[in-house]
């Protein structure tokens, strides 16, 4: 009985390993290079750190603070605008209300966006990658997420553009307007702000006194109530479009670097399972030329 088994012992099959980095090397654990048992506080921190995707979060900041300027100034700068073409042009414009309700409707929208774009940015780095993009559809889904989201910036940013080129006119309309009310003729109310070669702007029925800008009452109204304070609403929500523009163009990068990244996940996992299986014949193997693809890892926060 005993003869038996000392030699079922020495079976190959049977044989008893001292060690079990062979069999730990292809475990789920070892692959993304995490030990659950011997990880510190220090090690969470950075492996949560290195999930982040920086260059997608700073793009978001960019354009909270962009839209959230652009609403809040061009909502008052509307509101200004009213005033003005009502106590001193006597015109009620009551298309501006529907124009201040899209400002709310437009900072909803690209904060979403934003948001959106973010989740992406996040699934798409890091660790995070490796573990939502392993199978094949998810890696496709990806991709036609990165490539929606592409599209739909890349129109956005053209819109923008063409908001940010209305600004700058209607920026320099209101510098012109303070020009004429810095004239000392003006100030002095010897002379009238005359808008009636200016005629094609109002609506047809306009009265040529109404095109007029004469008298104390007038003057203060029209330069320090509403002029003065709109001009700086503007231009702030000038800058605000510029950061919003600068902001997407910053997202169309990270979405392009996130389209790459997903798209070659499967190459680049192929080329790790084949460094591990060169090294699994060598258990004492220092594993050096993984060093390059470990480090790639760190290198891809978009």
């Amino acid at each position: 009985m005993r003869n038996h088994q000392d030699a079922s012992d020495n079976l190959p099959l049977r044989r008893r390993f001292e060690y079990d980095s062979s069999v730990d090397r292809f475990s789920e654990r070892h692959f993304h290079g995490l030990d659950y048992d011997t990880r510190s506080c220090r090690n969470m921190c950075n492996d949560c750190m290195a999930r982040v995707p920086y260059a997608t979060l700073i793009a978001t900041i960019m354009c909270c603070l962009g839209v959230g300027i652009f609403c809040g100034t061009m909502y008052r700068g509307v509101t200004l605008g009213s005033l003005m073409m009502d106590q001193v042009f006597h015109l009620r414009l009551g298309w501006l209300e529907a124009v201040q309700l899209t400002f709310a409707t437009i900072g909803a929208s690209m904060a979403a966006l934003g948001f959106m774009i973010l989740c992406v940015g996040c699934l798409a780095t890091g660790a995070t990658r490796h573990k939502v993009y392993r199978a094949w559809r998810s890696r496709v889904g990806g991709r036609i997420s990165c490539a929606v989201f592409m599209t739909i910036t890349y129109i956005l940013q053209l819109v923008w553009l063409l908001i940010f080129a209305f600004l700058v006119i209607i920026t320099w309309i209101f510098t012109i307007f303070w020009g004429l009310c810095s004239n000392p003729h003006v100030q002095a109310l010897d002379q009238c702000i005359d808008f009636t070669q200016f005629s094609f702007i109002f609506p047809n029925n306009t009265r040529v006194d109404d095109m007029k800008v004469c008298g104390p009452q007038e003057v203060k109204l029209f330069c320090k109530d509403f002029v003065e304070k709109a001009e700086v609403m503007f231009i702030l929500a000038t800058v605000a479009a510029m950061l919003v523009v600068l902001s997407l163009i910053h997202y169309l990068m990270c979405l392009s670097a996130n389209y790459a990244h997903i798209r070659d996940h499967e190459k680049f996992q192929e080329l790790q399972e084949l460094q591990y299986l060169q090294d699994a014949g060598d258990p004492d193997s220092p594993q050096s030329g993984m060093g390059t693809l470990s480090s790639h890892r760190g290198k891809d926060r978009f």
